[in-house]
């Protein structure tokens, strides 16, 4: 009797779950807060200006060629230079002294920043011993393959390259995704049932097939 595997219309009537199986939104994954508010672009000023900045260092380092050591002299010459003909200026015309900020960014936030990343960091570790553990046969040999080509394709790009890059993902993808999120999901979710289908069949027609030895029984006493 022939196999028949289900098609993708009898697929669509189950119910369809969220990208990487989440329950919470996509900003509660992201850690709320200032984090989320920067990579969902809730507040435009702060993720424009970062984005910016990100940019120009790029730049300043792959494209200028610049050294960091020389950039930070720089940098910090051109920063002195203006302070003091800013306050000579208002000395001279007994103009009030201008008010500097003693802060770029309060204590919270990079604490908010850090707690965010730690937990992240473990959520992603205790996710890759998960799939190393082969619980998901097929999710263990697409992240197999994801980090094949990941890694060819990193023998075109500097380690600052990718790190921009890596930024630039940040920037972009939790964004679109936030604003696609049912398109995505839709989609993502047919890919993955493909892809179980296509496992199922590797795995009946060939791991199946292959000749394993006799299993010693234990001896009991």
């Amino acid at each position: 009797m022939p196999i028949i595997y289900s098609s993708d219309s009898e697929n669509e009537t189950t119910p369809r779950t969220k990208l990487f199986g989440r329950q919470r939104p996509i900003r509660s994954v992201l850690g709320g807060g200032q984090v989320a508010d920067v990579l969902l672009w809730e507040n435009k000023k702060v993720s424009a200006a970062l984005s910016v900045g990100m940019t120009v260092l790029w730049l300043l380092f792959e494209v200028a060629e610049y050294n960091l050591v020389t950039l930070f002299s720089h940098i910090s010459i051109a920063a002195m230079l203006i302070v003091f003909i800013w306050f000579t200026i208002a000395d001279f015309f007994n103009w009030n002294h201008p008010e500097l900020p003693t802060s770029i960014l309060d204590k919270s936030t990079f604490q908010e920043f850090a707690s965010t990343l730690h937990g992240r960091s473990n959520q992603a570790l205790s996710k890759f011993m998960d799939i190393a553990r082969g619980k998901e046969p097929a999710l263990f040999f697409m992240t197999i393959f994801f980090l094949y080509i990941l890694s060819v394709i990193g023998n075109y790009f500097t380690f600052l390259n990718f790190l921009y890059l890596c930024f630039v993902c940040l920037q972009t993808l939790p964004f679109l995704y936030n604003k696609f999120e049912d398109e995505v999901d839709k989609y993502a979710g047919k890919l993955i049932r493909r892809a179980k289908k296509m496992f199922k069949r590797f795995d009946s027609n060939v791991l199946n097939k292959i000749p394993r030895g006799p299993v010693k029984e234990k001896k009991t006493r």
